[in-house]
């Protein structure tokens, strides 16, 4: 799983755990949405020489495992990959022909997490999470 990268001086394996939600939280990302923003982010992702490595699109939150450059910060990277693809999202779902200004799609900020040796076990919860949080609504319907 430890694919050094490299650039022109740098050998590299830089990987973020990357997760944010839609504004308000809505439940906005299924249906239609879900597959589309898959590709639009692995696309986003590529423009600033990274890689969607594993991801996962829930009801009200998004994650992602990113291989982002050194040279990239992640802070850039992510902002990139979320403004880019509410505009997207607004001129393919919402018809709006210009710019998406002033609304917005994503809430503000994120959470990130390098990932280290615990590659595996990161990829692991990511592909597993919609499971886990049906069990635990499960869980809280008998307690």
């Amino acid at each position: 799983m430890y694919d050094n990268r490299s650039l022109s001086h740098t050998t590299w394996d830089c990987k973020y755990h990357v997760t944010f939600l839609p504004k308000c939280r809505r439940k906005a990302i299924y249906g239609g949405l879900r597959k589309y923003l898959g590709e639009i982010f692995r696309e986003l992702a590529r423009q600033k020489e990274s890689m969607v490595l594993e991801g996962h699109l829930m009801p009200d939150h998004v994650h992602r495992l990113l291989s982002i450059p050194p040279k990239y910060a992640v802070s850039q990277v992510v902002g990139f990959i979320k403004g880019k693809s509410a505009i997207q999202v607004a001129r393919t779902f919402q018809g709006r022909k210009r710019n998406f200004v002033g609304h917005h799609f994503w809430a503000r900020g994120y959470y990130v997490s390098m990932v280290g040796k615990d590659e595996d076990t990161v990829r692991e919860y990511i592909r597993n999470q919609e499971t886990e949080d049906k069990r635990l609504e499960q869980l809280n319907l008998f307690g």
